[in-house]
């Protein structure tokens, strides 16, 4: 039975984006799409139509940054790659989604006798 992708839930896939930076270095659109469909497992699915207004308003916020060069096809493609202001967004966005995890997992741990 094959896997069904799923989308990327709302406010996660600039994170996803800044720890693929991260960890792969300066990568085109495409790649880092392919690279986070990967990661997940191919349970994810990243549209092109949604990750490139996630790019264009990381980059305003000069949490990335891009340069023009030639894809592994040798065409032209814009490389993105995380800047020190995305290093401490990312950072913060961490701790930030590991605590709410924490919170949640607590919920899925908890038993009606704990409030007896």
């Amino acid at each position: 039975m094959a896997k069904q992708k799923t989308d990327v839930r709302q406010g996660t896939l600039a994170l996803m984006v800044l720890k693929t930076l991260e960890v792969l270095g300066p990568l085109h659109g495409y790649g880092i799409a392919r690279r986070i469909e990967r990661i997940s497992g191919d349970l994810l699915a990243v549209n092109q139509g949604t990750l490139y207004p996630v790019l264009l308003r990381l980059e305003q916020e000069n949490a990335i940054a891009s340069d023009w060069g030639a894809s592994e096809n040798n065409r032209r493609a814009r490389f993105y790659r995380l800047t020190r202001e995305g290093r401490k967004r990312l950072r913060a966005e961490t701790e930030g989604w590991e605590q709410t995890a924490a919170i949640i997992g607590r919920f899925f741990e908890v038993k009606a006798e704990d409030f007896s």
